[in-house]
């Protein structure tokens, strides 16, 4: 799948938590979280803050829409990546671990996916 592939599978799949996605998926919506993070905090926070602290109260809003639904649809592939490698999806509640939790999902959503099928579903295409 290429970026924008990865964009629109993942909008589409936004409250799916079954099945698997493969290390591109996931990655490359990792950079587009990335990307439309740097974009929103620069018109809702940067503005915000040069203009002064009431003045931009709707696009305040607006990025916090655009937050949950980013987060939603992350957790989503991010669940789908760890099925791919055979574990599970609550896996991602190590967030809530300081410093290490992270690190921990960051290598395991790094790792190979299992090649044939597992309990989660055949390969991610």
């Amino acid at each position: 799948m290429g970026f924008g592939q990865v964009i629109s599978h993942n909008f589409s799949n936004i409250g799916n938590f079954e099945g698997r996605a493969s290390r591109p998926e996931f990655w490359w919506w990792a950079l587009f979280l990335w990307l439309i993070s740097l974009v929103v905090n620069i018109l809702t926070g940067g503005v915000g803050g040069l203009m002064g602290s009431g003045e931009f109260g709707f696009l305040t809003l607006v990025g916090w829409i655009i937050w949950i639904v980013l987060v939603l649809a992350t957790i989503a592939v991010g669940a789908r990546r760890l099925h791919d490698t055979g574990k599970s999806g609550w896996l991602q509640l190590l967030w809530l671990l300081p410093c290490i939790g992270p690190i921990i999902l960051i290598i395991f959503w790094a790792q190979a996916g299992n090649p044939g099928d597992n309990q989660y579903g055949p390969p991610a295409a």
